[in-house]
Order: structure tokens, then C-alpha cells, then sequence
């Protein structure tokens, strides 16, 4: 995959952060997208001072369409021929049930997992068309199989970055371009206190008594499918950690006492 170009939503800290190291490692030039532009910048100074990456920064908010198009509208001409497009930009927010809801933490989680990612693809897959080349690796959740409490907008969002990864793999079935849907269980990234609003400790309980997954596990999912020979295509994969067997079901070690 030598010095094919990634661009990466959400790149500024866990899965995206991960994925930017793994495609920085394998020689690839990236973009790297995020509403933090302080923390793009360190991460673009630490990728360039240990492997010399070729990094564009792309400071915005995909809830910010006007934003996202200009972005991808000003991108120089040796950064227009995107290779790999990793939607990884989302969030969850609170774990109030269904009716009684904040309303704006629901369509922040819908603007951001959904509305972003589409606006994503819409500007970036056409230009893979004409090209006849390019992947779309979609950062899903498990959360997306079915809905738990608490989780309901967060776990719709999911489901239709399922169906939307589907859909554009059937639209693009007579083309080269790939499609992936990566859907990882219990992560420990900055998630879950983003979640929590910052409880810090209520999100790390989350992580006790299990070795869960981590941002360069899934990054490491991500870049074999990206790697993978052209005539495969890594369709969905879905990743738990061992003793998690779905979105609820996790086996703790204190549960063995």
C-alpha cells in the first residue's frame, strides 16, 4: 500500500488515531480529519518526526456541511486522488432512555455517526468512480445488531451505518471500488466519557475486570481489509473482545467469585 492515500474522520484520538499510525507505519500519505485542529497538529508532528509521513490537515466538523465541502473543494491536487476513506468520526452521548432523552445529544449522535458520514462519502466516492479505484471502511459498532437500554438513538445510528455501508456496496457492485463495515464491541478509547460526560470513573468501570479491545486492535482490522488484494472484498467484520459475546454480554473476572 505504498503511498496510496487515507483519509481519516475522527483522526484526532482512538480508532481514527490509531488508524492514522497504522497507515502512517505502512509508508501511506494521509489526511486527517477533525474538529480538534491543536490536536491534529501534534499528532502530525509526531507522525512526521517517526516515519517522515506526508500529512494534510483537515480541521472540521462533518456536522458542518458548508465546512466539509469546502475542505474537500480546496484540497491541492496531489491530495484529491483518495484512495481510502475511513468514516470513522462519531460519538454516543448519554444513556437516558428513549422518551426522556436529550433531544439535542440525539441529533448531535445522528448529525455526526449519519448525517457525517454520508456527506462524507457523497464527496469523496464519485471521484474513486471516475477513477475506478478506491475503498470506503465504515467504523460501525456492534451496538448496530440491535438496541439495548439506554442506547437506542446511538444504536439506530449504528444499524444505519450497516445498511448505508450495504447500500453503497450494492450501488458500487459494478465498479472496483470496496466497501467495508467494521463493528467493534467494548473499546477503550475516550468513548465512554465522552458518553458519560466525563465521569471518568463510571467510564473506566466499564473496562474492569476485562481486557478489552483498543484503538490499534481495530486499526489493525481496518488495515488488513485496506491491504487486502484488490479482487477481495472484506465486506463486515465484527470484532469483540474474547470474553465479550455481544453488546451486553460481558463476562467480568469478578463475576467468577
Amino acid at each position: 500500500m505504498k503511498q496510496k492515500l487515507i483519509l481519516i474522520t475522527g483522526a484526532s484520538s482512538g480508532i481514527g488515531e490509531a488508524c492514522a499510525w497504522k497507515f502512517a507505519e505502512n509508508g501511506c500519505r494521509l489526511i486527517l480529519n477533525a474538529r480538534s485542529e491543536d490536536k491534529l497538529t501534534a499528532l502530525k508532528e509526531q507522525l512526521v518526526a517517526q516515519h517522515g509521513t506526508d500529512v494534510l490537515l483537515m480541521p472540521c466538523d462533518v456536522r458542518d456541511g458548508e465546512a466539509v465541502s469546502r475542505a474537500i473543494a480546496a484540497l491541492p491536487q496531489k491530495w484529491q486522488d483518495i484512495d481510502v476513506l475511513v468514516n470513522n468520526a462519531g460519538l454516543a452521548l448519554g444513556t437516558d432512555k428513549e422518551h426522556e432523552l436529550d433531544l439535542e445529544e440525539a441529533f448531535t449522535m445522528i448529525d455526526t455517526n449519519v448525517k457525517g458520514l454520508l456527506r462524507m462519502t457523497r464527496l469523496v466516492v464519485p471521484g474513486m468512480v471516475s477513477r475506478g479505484s478506491g475503498h470506503v471502511i465504515n467504523i460501525g459498532s456492534i451496538a448496530g445488531d440491535g438496541a439495548y437500554p439506554g442506547g437506542s438513538v446511538y444504536c439506530a445510528t449504528k444499524a444505519a451505518v450497516k445498511v448505508l455501508s450495504d447500500g453503497l456496496r450494492i450501488d458500487l457492485y459494478d465498479t472496483p471500488i470496496r466497501v467495508t463495515n467494521v463493528k467493534p464491541g467494548l473499546v477503550e478509547t475516550n468513548f465512554s466519557n465522552v458518553r458519560l460526560h466525563g465521569d471518568k470513573a463510571r467510564a473506566k468501570k466499564l473496562y474492569t475486570g476485562i481486557n478489552p479491545l483498543t484503538g490499534k486492535d481495530i486499526a489493525e482490522v481496518v488495515y488488513f481489509a485496506a491491504a487486502a488484494p484488490a479482487h477481495v472484498q472484506i465486506a463486515e467484520v465484527k470484532v469483540l473482545a474474547t470474553h465479550q459475546a455481544s453488546a451486553q454480554m460481558v463476562w467480568r473476572e469478578q463475576d467468577a467469585n
